[in-house]
């Protein structure tokens, strides 16, 4: 694949990502992550949760002065429960916070770390010439930081790219978003005509 839609597909997936939302994505992987390789441990906390509402209603419809053996072991049920609940859900908080850090990561690296790369692998390489005198005295600029003159820079194109994929963002939006009705100001009428 050449330079010029290499680095524009980049650009493309980074303003992508961008406007699905990283936070969007993150739920996505997380669900799918937990159907593949964490099932038992979500089985486990919806079985836990259901002995523990169970036992907590026989233990709400037993007298504590009654029947007080029967009412001291469904407590220690209910204790045990809760707490061996309290750890599986920590667990698994930890493990969502572990598995975000390394997919934002992974997403960083995908996006604006390779962007980097490329951006400093290529800083010589001409994307593409210009037409000679096309720009006049302004074409250093298309070439600028070190690609050579009369041509146009990896991070200039980026750039391009970039603003390409945003006005295109914008003018989709506009053409999707339902049109909202504009409120026009009705003039009141002034006082009664005076005599």
């Amino acid at each position: 694949m050449s330079l010029i839609f290499t680095i524009f597909a980049l650009v493309f997936l980074t303003e992508l990502i961008s406007w699905i939302g990283k936070t969007v994505l993150l739920e996505f992987a997380w669900d799918l992550y937990t159907k593949l390789f964490m099932n038992a441990s979500y089985t486990r906390q919806r079985q836990l949760q259901a002995e523990l509402l169970t036992a907590k209603k026989e233990l709400l419809q037993t007298s504590a002065q009654d029947q007080f053996a029967k009412w001291a072991k469904l407590r220690r049920s209910v204790d045990k429960g809760l707490a061996e609940l309290e750890k599986l859900n920590g667990e698994l908080v930890s493990s969502k916070t572990a598995f975000s850090l390394k997919f934002n990561t992974l997403l960083w690296v995908l996006t604006t770390g390779l962007s980097f790369f490329v951006g400093w692998w290529y800083r010589r390489a001409a994307v593409f010439y210009l037409p000679p005198g096309w720009l006049g005295p302004l074409g250093w600029w298309m070439a600028f930081p070190f690609a050579p003159k009369g041509s146009v820079s990896v991070g200039v194109w980026q750039m391009a790219c970039r603003r390409v994929i945003k006005v295109g963002e914008r003018t989709v939006k506009n053409i999707l978003a339902p049109s909202e009705p504009v409120a026009v100001p009705v003039e009141m009428e002034t006082r009664s005509k005076s005599s």
